[in-house]
């Protein structure tokens, strides 16, 4: 696994890039080839509220994992981060394998590319930050599994059946919701 660590209005010391490496690289053992992917960390500070973050994207074909962790330490924030990877992908692990069994694919991940592009932000602007990221048809249940995956409110597919972009996303009472376009 290739983890690229990068500092958002932060220098990222020795130190702190060979912990990264340490506790993130841990998580290789759950998959059966990951020596050519990319996992992207971005560790920043937000210095008003004190608070160390850290976001962890592990990009793969049809999956991408995702989690972030704010703590008044960085190290503690790594920690925690990594942690919570862990618990996603032992919890999901089951489900991944049957879905990449059912599709003929013998390892656990393939490689995707996912790379978010920041929007150069003005005064007037209300778009803080723009995402850009492949999107490939999927049934639903692999779109809930990615809603789970990436642990956001709303996850954005094409649609397997239909070959529309579709949005699954979590309801205020706890269910999900699908949004499917109609066309006036």
């Amino acid at each position: 696994m290739k983890i690229q660590v990068r500092g958002n209005r932060l220098e990222v010391t020795e130190a702190l890039q060979d912990y990264v490496e340490k506790k993130i690289g841990r998580l290789e053992k759950f998959f059966h080839d990951a020596s050519g992917h990319a996992v992207h960390v971005t560790l920043s500070v937000v210095k008003s509220k004190d608070l160390h973050v850290v976001e962890v994207t592990l990009p793969f074909n049809g999956l991408v994992i995702r989690a972030e962790e704010r703590s008044p330490d960085m190290y503690a924030s790594i920690d925690a981060v990594s942690d919570k990877l862990e618990t996603q992908i032992k919890k999901h692990k089951d489900k991944i394998n049957q879905r990449m069994q059912q599709e003929g694919i013998h390892t656990l991940f393939k490689e995707m590319e996912a790379v978010p592009t920041p929007a150069v932000a003005d005064d007037e602007d209300e778009i803080v930050r723009v995402k850009r990221f492949a999107i490939k048809p999927m049934p639903l249940d692999e779109a809930v599994l990615q809603l789970d995956l990436l642990g956001h409110d709303f996850f954005v597919f094409s649609n397997a059946e239909t070959q529309e972009v579709n949005v699954v996303y979590k309801r205020k009472d706890g269910q999900l919701g699908l949004i499917e376009p109609t066309f006036a």
